[in-house]
């Protein structure tokens, strides 16, 4: 295909001004467009599940509702791995246009599931599973903005095009109810008289999914200097910092899109009086905003301070949301849960600020080792495996939003398919553990800075 950019320097300023700002601010805005759509169809079922109750011809429990949900994280985080190395293989704007086009395969198929009250569970099952295709374009879009952006713009540039698509979480959990008729918008839409119609939002997210890839065609590009060998990109999984701050990114961004994917079903079975169609949406919506800040304010400061204190404040929010939940309060319980949200959002941007910085440092110092690579040679090399681990630390990460879905549906096993609130409260206690684990490996590999210095790992001391 054409369309590929041979001469690419961001980090020179000249061409920076010159040609790359506006080349790179318009791959950036419409990547933004493509994983958006991506994100709505990845969290398609999380509203969607709501409506599959009785009073509309379906039975399911509420566990067999939270592993339906969970099902596309799953999909997604495995399929984020082959998506990463895409992008190196085919160019960015090759495969934007096809992961654009797959999204259609899960939004045509939700038709057909909702629209047959008599279909199995299992059914609903894999097709929820393909849904996980709009997982998946996570992955391909940091890698390929990655290579845009000099290192001084990653965090806020990163931070923006995650933000563009994590927020299609909360318009498909906003705008879904009103499409298919079931109201919404704080009351402003009135619910169909003739009913709910699920169908409408397939059709709806499907020409969606079209109309990205037409986009990406007409209007991005393929940048050459993102080209390179599998056996290239794959060596990163040698290195010790692709793991850690893959755990971190479990804590960040697999609790933003874990509780984005619960949270819908949390209310309906917790406050079964609160109108999710007015609330629901609000969560990914406060994670989505928060996240860009999250980068710039890394950029400033460095990321690793940003993510070290907005793990302490994650755990915090979380003995909120337990607090909550034991009360059973629900204005308490949703204040809670948007300030986990918010740290959710500013983790994001700011470990994703973090990778590049990183492997860049890594790569530069062994240039003044005796037969080490040249300057030119070690920038490359640290935007090839920084791209890299973006898109293997979002596989794990979203993964980890798997865990957390699954977990209140096994939970609901246990309790006759429930999922009564000392559960729930049982599942957060679990969380918190797993928050302090983070906030003790942020500080260990890269903040402390005299602490057993002799152990200090290589970049505990790093302005990154």
């Amino acid at each position: 295909m054409a369309r590929w950019i041979n001469d690419w320097r961001p980090e020179e300023p000249e061409f920076w001004e010159r040609t790359g700002r506006k080349v790179a601010r318009k791959n950036l805005i419409f990547s933004i467009f493509a994983e958006n759509t991506g994100f709505s169809v990845w969290l398609l079922w999380s509203i969607t599940a709501t409506y599959l109750i009785t009073k509309n011809g379906f039975h399911l429990t509420a566990a067999q509702l939270f592993f339906l949900v969970a099902v596309p994280n799953f999909v997604g985080s495995l399929l984020r791995i082959p998506y990463t190395f895409a992008v190196p293989r085919f160019g960015g704007r090759n495969w934007t246009v096809v992961s654009a086009l797959l999204l259609v395969i899960p939004t045509l198929l939700l038709t057909y599931a909702v629209g047959n009250p008599t279909t199995p569970y299992w059914v609903f099952l894999l097709i929820a599973a393909t849904a996980g295709f709009g997982g998946g374009n996570f992955a391909s879009s940091m890698t390929n903005i990655n290579f845009f952006y000099p290192d001084s713009r990653k965090g806020s540039a990163l931070g923006l095009n995650a933000a563009g698509g994590n927020i299609g979480v909360s318009m498909i959990q906003l705008f879904l109810p009103v499409i298919i008729g079931a109201g919404g918008l704080f009351g402003l839409v009135a619910a169909d008289a003739s009913g709910v119609s699920l169908v409408r939002a397939g059709y709806v997210w499907a020409g969606l999914a079209v109309t990205a890839a037409v986009c990406a065609w007409f209007f991005m590009d393929n940048l050459t200097a993102s080209l390179s060998p599998f056996r290239e990109q794959i060596s990163v999984v040698r290195h010790k910092h692709t793991w850690v701050m893959s755990w971190l990114y479990i804590g960040t961004f697999g609790s933003f899109i874990g509780y984005s994917a619960a949270f819908p079903l949390l209310i309906k079975v917790q406050f079964p009086d609160v109108k999710v169609a007015n609330v629901a949406f609000l969560g990914a919506l406060v994670g989505s905003v928060a996240r860009p800040f999250g980068g710039w304010l890394s950029d400033k400061i460095g990321g690793a301070r940003v993510t070290f204190w907005t793990f302490v404040a994650m755990a915090g929010g979380t003995v909120l949301v337990i607090a909550a939940v034991n009360a059973k309060s629900w204005p308490f319980f949703l204040a809670a849960f948007l300030f986990v949200f918010v740290t959710t959002g500013l983790g994001n941007g700011s470990t994703y600020r973090m990778i590049p910085m990183i492997f860049q440092r890594q790569a530069l110092r062994e240039v003044s080792t005796p037969g080490g690579p040249d300057r030119e040679t070690a920038i490359a090399t640290g935007r090839r495996e920084g791209s890299a681990v973006i898109g293997l630390a979002s596989a794990v990460g979203a993964f980890g939003g798997f865990v957390i879905v699954a977990t209140f549906g096994v939970l609901g096993l246990q309790n006759k398919g429930l999922v009564p609130p000392e559960a729930i409260a049982t599942a957060f206690m679990t969380f918190l553990a797993f928050y302090a684990t983070c906030v003790f490996a942020t500080w260990w590999y890269y903040t402390r800075r005299s602490f057993m210095a002799a152990k200090a790992p290589s970049l505990a001391t790093a302005d990154i």
